[in-house]
């Protein structure tokens, strides 16, 4: 059994003002698989289609046609079952109740779901210390920073125990250490053969963490591949980089063909992006020939591949 099966879906909204009148397909015969036990992330720019499809899968919203299904139950026939078997964690600050605590949050939720007693505090407590949050447990929400909010959302996400977990951009205003920590969940979570499927606007963040991507622009798959293999369909050629390259070197790179684009620093780096072998080839040598003798190759990159099939719109890429 898959964990996510999408056919066809559509999602269409009324026209935009000043448009030719026609319905504005948010999701356009949307077609997406995520097996049991994955890390699949959903990448693309604003207003591509990810959250419609988050919205959807988490029986918010209701497709305008096509199919949906989680653990193999209908979104529409078998909305309950559904609910029952996913987390969902929306970015942004919406969904807590700031005049209460964390532990209060937390309590409301997984009553919301059937705990009690014993369990439920226990849940609660051990969901606190695993988002780091254990001292801050008595603490209003509304005291807490934009960080601590977000690991909160995720610990609301994971009260019930669900199977399948909706990420959509987690790491939202999250400090460099709170968003490594946030890796090592994910990491945890593939230990325990959860599956997620994970929003994200970071390159960084989803070749790290995603046994695959989907590539989402405008409604619909661009592409869905491994992220080792995803390479390969924006470069037939190994990237190049290379130190102390002469003004001249970089201006013949440029008029080579079989390349992309050429990058070049003030300091003499420069960065190769070639569409073919050959163009991979006659850089190698033409910076060979010009006694450049740091350069060192490697596959193009998960925001290279997203920059060329996509672009820059809405793009971000955070350290």
């Amino acid at each position: 059994m898959t964990a996510v099966r999408v056919r066809g879906l559509t999602r269409a909204y009324p026209a935009r003002k000043g448009s030719d009148g026609r319905p504005h397909l948010a999701l356009d015969a949307f077609d997406l698989t995520v097996e049991r036990g994955e890390i699949h992330g959903l990448l693309g720019p604003n207003g591509a289609g990810k959250t419609t499809l988050c919205r959807i899968l988490c029986t918010v919203l209701l497709p305008t046609s096509g199919t949906a299904e989680v653990l193999g139950h209908d979104v529409l026939a078998e909305a309950d079952a559904v609910r029952r078997s996913i987390g969902i964690v929306f970015g942004g600050e919406r969904g807590l109740y700031g005049r209460l605590t964390a532990t209060q949050n937390l309590c409301f939720w997984a009553a919301l779901y059937g705990l009690s007693g014993r369990d439920l505090h226990s849940r609660v407590d051990m969901l606190l210390a695993r988002m780091g949050l254990g001292d801050r447990a008595h603490d209003r929400v509304d005291t807490m920073s934009r960080g601590m909010k977000q690991r909160l959302h995720i610990a609301r996400g994971l009260v019930h125990d669900p199977s399948v977990l909706i990420l959509d951009e987690p790491t939202i205003g999250m400090d460099p250490v709170a968003a490594h920590a946030f890796r090592e969940l994910i990491e945890q979570l593939r230990a325990e053969e959860r599956t997620v499927l994970l929003t994200t606007h970071d390159m960084q963040e989803a070749e790290a963490l995603c046994d695959r991507v989907t590539l989402v622009d405008h409604g619909q798959v661009i592409v869905t591949e491994s992220v080792t293999e995803v390479g390969s369909l924006l470069a037939r050629g190994d990237r190049i980089e290379a130190a102390g390259v002469p003004d001249t070197t970089v201006l013949a790179l440029r008029k080579l063909p079989g390349i992309t684009s050429v990058d070049a620093s003030d300091n003499g780096t420069v960065r190769v992006v070639p569409n073919a072998e050959s163009g991979t080839e006659q850089a190698l040598r033409l910076l060979v020939d010009a006694g450049v003798t740091r350069i060192s190759t490697a596959p193009p990159t998960l925001e290279e591949v997203y920059l060329g099939l996509i672009g820059s719109r809405g793009m971000a890429v955070r350290s």
